[in-house]
């Protein structure tokens, strides 16, 4: 069975517990869509737009506003670091959850969004919860057909979670 670790912050003290209850639920829906079976650890954080432009800045070079951000702890590219786990640490899988890493997501363009694409708040932050978290899980969207299958898949989980648009 899925186990959660989920590391829940509010910079803005303006998130209602309803949301931060929706946020933790969208992330077990996923986390089971995914067939993860594993112990795993995230860290969402909601923050404004002056925040997340700051964290696009330093992080991506990009200085505007934006959603949300992911950062991948496991990026598929450090082969290193899966041998020394797998070396070290195989005995105490089960110990230990699966770091998958931090969401950053905007309250500001959370709201700005849902009223530009005529749906609730709600929606919106759980398309961007899933999002972020699909991102985590190795999803991308730089090609056609990658944006097909993680859009694909954020849609079934938000519809089987009454989010529908």
């Amino acid at each position: 069975m899925t186990k959660l670790d989920l590391a829940l912050y509010d910079e803005t003290e303006r998130v209602k517990q309803q949301h931060l209850d929706l946020i933790e639920k969208l992330i077990l829906a996923t986390a089971n869509e995914l067939e993860l079976d594993q112990n795993f650890e995230v860290s969402i954080t909601i923050v404004d737009n002056d925040k997340i432009q700051e964290i696009n800045r330093e992080y991506r070079s990009i200085d505007q506003t934006t959603d949300v951000i992911s950062f991948a702890i496991e990026d598929g590219d450090d082969e290193d670091f899966e041998v020394f786990f797998e070396e070290e640490f195989a005995e105490q899988e089960n110990h230990f959850p699966r770091l998958l890493g931090d969401i950053f997501i905007s309250i500001d363009k959370t709201e700005e969004q849902a009223k530009d694409y005529g749906h609730s708040f709600e929606r919106e932050l759980g398309f961007l919860t899933v999002h972020g978290f699909l991102h985590l899980n190795g999803f991308d969207h730089q090609t056609d057909e990658e944006e097909k299958v993680m859009f694909s898949l954020q849609e079934k989980i938000l519809e089987e979670n009454g989010l529908e648009r």
